[in-house]
């Protein structure tokens, strides 16, 4: 019987130190991680969401998988995104039209704020408008002055109803009571190859995209859509300098996971986006991408944005013609 006991009492530091591997093993997370990303590949949501999933897979130890689901103004991936299990292992990067998609398809089944739980405020970006070299505008002014004497005639790209781009379109429409024609297509992407060949007059996008083609002399930029000019897209006047009184738009990512994640998965989701987006090497690589970080990444800070730019922009959205659009 001692020595029995003995040999219990031997063997029980072996059998508690293999407790504490299997006990680490099982913290979340043990698997890859989806970030689901409701937008075409190239944009400025997608390149975002692909280098905050690489920061959080440092910080988490496991890889974080982008996944583009693009469609109806992101309806597409966030349904997607809440067909998935509530457990963490699905995160959704929402942009813009996050906060319009209800007001724009009323029947789709999630609300903005209730059916998604805020994990951090990733960025913000300027957009650029950018006209084709045959467009005979070398300033907003030109623009403005061609647009009215077009008519519908003219064209602009915009990604399906809802998106960043199309918002951006609209609201340069309403501010200027143009007629011009918003042209949808699936992808950003879509509209901007279509720019770069002269079927499409001029689109408002991300730097992202357009910078390049605007250096390449492919496009012309005239215009950014902040409030005032700004340093990720130098050299450029704010469209409200320009003639077109209050325009402001600014792009937008929040990361989010899931109504019925367990809290202490959503804590450690919170925190791996918190440290991957103050790593000192992240600034940088989305400043080459022509974003910039929020001052208050909090997730706290992330709902009040998202309430407020609903707020915004539902008389906006009440406006649309989106019959013909």
């Amino acid at each position: 019987m001692m020595l029995t006991r003995r040999l219990l009492l031997a063997g029980l530091p072996t059998a508690l130190g293999l407790a504490h591997p299997a006990l680490a093993q099982d913290r979340f997370p043990t698997r890859p991680i989806r970030m689901v990303i409701p937008v075409g590949v190239g944009g400025v949501t997608d390149v975002v969401g692909r280098i905050l999933a690489e920061g959080m897979q440092t910080v988490l130890g496991r890889p974080v998988v982008p996944e583009n689901i693009p469609g109806a103004g992101s309806t597409v991936g966030a349904a997607a995104f809440h067909r998935a299990p509530a457990d963490g292992y699905a995160v959704y990067i929402a942009t813009n039209n996050h906060a319009v998609m209800r007001t724009i398809y009323p029947n789709f089944a999630y609300d903005p704020i209730t059916d998604f739980i805020p994990l951090a405020l990733v960025g913000r970006q300027p957009f650029v408008l950018a006209v084709h070299p045959d467009v005979p505008a070398r300033d907003m002014a030109g623009l403005l002055a061609w647009l009215r004497a077009r008519g519908d005639a003219a064209n602009y790209g915009a990604t399906n109803p809802g998106a960043t781009n199309h918002l951006a379109g609209e609201l340069f429409k309403q501010i200027l009571g143009g007629d011009f024609t918003i042209i949808p297509y699936r992808t950003a992407a879509n509209a901007v190859q279509d720019l770069v060949a002269g079927r499409m007059n001029f689109t408002i996008d991300s730097p992202t995209m357009l910078l390049p083609l605007i250096q390449a002399g492919r496009v012309r930029g005239l215009a950014v859509s902040s409030l005032e000019p700004s340093a990720l897209v130098p050299g450029l006047p704010s469209l409200a300098q320009s003639g077109v009184a209050d325009y402001e738009l600014t792009a937008w990512q929040v990361l989010y996971a899931k109504p019925g994640t367990p809290p202490e998965v959503v804590a450690i989701l919170a925190d791996a986006a918190k440290r991957a987006l103050a790593d000192p090497a992240m600034a940088p690589r989305l400043a080459a991408a022509g974003v910039e970080l929020w001052p208050d990444p909090s997730p706290a800070a992330a709902e009040a944005h998202v309430r407020a730019e609903m707020a915004r922009w539902a008389p906006i959205v009440s406006r649309m013609n989106l019959g013909t659009n």
